[in-house]
């Protein structure tokens, strides 16, 4: 009869979490510091500025502050370099999100890569990633960075590990693959074009899914004693890219969807907010 699986709130932690910042926030706006988050919101997509809005209300409940930028689906790249120069140049403003995706005609990745790198909370600019890669000090990309934090909470050994990342997204399993590999596991990627996608997810001890298609993990496909990472959420489906129904007699732990992830994404860039106008004393 085996345990049932060990569940990995990520909500419980990142209300943990957040009462930490809160002092820390406090702390810095007696120096005269207010840690400030813009955010750039490109065109209407109304899951795009639902993120956005749960980012900006991260941000009033611990005392920082937000600043909303919001510019039109028709915005070309140059409009949208323009408004992160900007950003970029406003001493007041520490952290800068650019909400993705943004409208076909920008050139997403030039974009990214304008946010001043010491600014970049949410970890998306070329420089960042390759300075977290190498294990210097850099803002992780929020999603996988959150993963992180989440195991070393609870506890998950990695070392020595077979870990699986399911996706190969610039914000998501690239970065979370190089992260795993830093924590000494052996990692393998999967994505679309990967054959025997199965056998791969046999043999994870940590599988992450972040392929962004519902339930296309099978929980049969789960090795006993597995430890599950669930970063999809399709709100249409209430799900993630794994089917977790019954995991409890499967994986010795596992991310719930909701309540997993999602919220250690949007806490882990506060988190990263902070510290980037705690750089500044």
């Amino acid at each position: 009869m085996s345990m049932a699986s060990k569940i990995l709130d990520g909500k419980a932690l990142a209300q943990l979490a957040e009462e930490d910042i809160k002092t820390s926030v406090s702390k810095l706006k007696k120096n005269g510091i207010t840690p400030t988050l813009a955010t750039i919101l490109v065109g209407v997509d109304p899951a795009s500025a639902t993120y956005v809005k749960m980012k900006q209300n991260a941000c009033a409940r611990l005392g920082m502050e937000s600043i909303a930028v919001e510019l039109g689906k028709e915005t070309t790249t140059e409009e949208l370099l323009e408004a992160i120069k900007k950003l970029n140049q406003d001493s007041n403003v520490h952290g800068i999100l650019l909400q993705h995706p943004v409208p076909s005609q920008i050139n997403e990745r030039e974009c990214f890569d304008a946010i001043d790198v010491n600014k970049d909370v949410d970890g998306v600019t070329c420089i960042g990633f390759g300075q977290m890669t190498m294990g210097e000090d850099a803002f992780g990309s929020c999603t996988p960075a959150g993963i992180m934090r989440i195991l070393e909470h609870y506890k998950i050994e990695i070392s020595g590990k077979n870990a699986v990342v399911v996706g190969r997204s610039p914000i998501l399993g690239k970065p979370m693959a190089m992260m795993l590999l830093n924590k000494n596991a052996t990692v393998t990627i999967c994505h679309s074009r990967t054959m025997n996608l199965q056998e791969h997810i046999k043999n994870a001890d940590i599988l992450v899914g972040a392929v962004g298609v519902p339930r296309l993990i099978q929980k049969d496909w789960i090795k006993d004693g597995a430890v599950v990472i669930d970063a999809g959420y399709h709100p249409a489906e209430k799900c993630g890219d794994i089917d977790l129904q019954d995991i409890d007699s499967i994986a010795s732990a596992h991310t719930p969807v909701p309540g997993g992830v999602g919220p250690m994404t949007i806490n882990t860039l506060i988190l990263n907010t902070l510290l980037a106008a705690q750089k500044l004393i």
